[in-house]
């Protein structure tokens, strides 16, 4: 079977590679040439907001891993100057999302491709990138996929609707779509330093101290892809880790920094996530097998 990897030379790709070049047939594709690792597998250079380049890059292919993004709000009025200084347009977020992930689902159809595994992002909720001082109405947690999203800016918002982009494709053409909600994706340096600086809440963060190792959101992705025939048409999972990167328990950080939530979050207990990954465990056997607690 061949598998397409977008954005393979980005942060998160080279573990997915590894995970699958064993047994799967890879084709790579991004902007810049990716890790010397990867020199034997065929890439094709450019950007997919360019429908060429997508048609390009699904030729024979049968399953798409869909990993290359924009992963900031590059027009949020706390990163406008910065980005302009690097000079990176202020649509890049939302051109790139959406309207290169619409390129490669179009492409997708054409060349009749049966699987998208999609890398979205927790940020869908929209509990972090506040732009109004309207705090996240939670209402409940652990937050799960039945939660309603209240995105507020450019990048949680094109990750909330490229969910529906690909629910659309799985409904309208008979594919198999899913996509993931990943939050701190760390690789083995990451998580070395966690440990080594590993501390205290000190106060409440809109990211809700989540995290998940880079190996297990490559092994989650994998066993959606190869899942697909026996999961709903379409779904959306979050990926992250079973407890969160602070040393205090979770039920105290909400005691100490956010006691109105507390209502909310009695069932938490030890340093459970804030956001739950029950759904995905069940629906594939996932398990998350990386700890930056190891040496506790």
């Amino acid at each position: 079977m061949k598998v397409l990897v977008t954005g393979a030379s980005g942060r998160l790709a080279p573990f997915v590679i590894r995970d699958l070049r064993d047994d799967y047939e890879l084709v790579l594709t991004s902007r810049r040439q990716p890790d010397e690792e990867f020199a034997d597998l065929p890439w094709v250079d450019g950007d997919f907001t360019e429908p060429a380049v997508c048609a390009e890059a699904v030729k024979g292919v049968q399953v798409i891993q869909h990993l290359g993004a924009q992963p900031h709000p590059v027009d949020h009025p706390d990163q406008r100057e910065q980005s302009r200084e690097r000079g990176i347009a202020l649509d890049a977020t939302f051109k790139t999302n959406m309207l290169g992930t619409y390129y490669l689902m179009q492409a997708a159809v054409d060349e009749g491709v049966k699987t998208v595994v999609m890398a979205g992002s927790n940020c869908a909720l929209g509990h972090g990138f506040r732009i109004s001082d309207d705090p996240f109405p939670f209402a409940s947690l652990p937050v799960d996929e039945m939660h309603a999203c209240h995105p507020e800016d450019s990048y949680s918002y094109s990750k909330r609707s490229g969910e529906d982009l690909l629910a659309m494709y799985a409904r309208a053409y008979g594919m198999s779509c899913y996509t993931t909600r990943p939050a701190g994706i760390c690789p083995p340096e990451r998580v070395a330093s966690m440990r080594e600086n590993a501390g205290p809440a000190g106060g409440w963060s809109d990211w809700l101290w989540c995290w998940v190792g880079s190996e297990d959101v490559a092994s989650a992705h994998r066993l959606l892809m190869e899942a697909a025939g026996e999961l709903p048409p379409y779904d959306t999972y979050f990926l992250n880790g079973d407890d969160t990167t602070s040393t205090d328990e979770s039920l105290d950080i909400v005691r100490s920094h956010k006691p109105e939530l507390l209502p909310v979050a009695e069932g938490m207990s030890g340093h459970q996530s804030f956001i739950s990954n029950a759904k995905l465990k069940a629906a594939v056997g996932w398990e998350h097998k990386t700890s930056w607690r190891d040496a506790e």
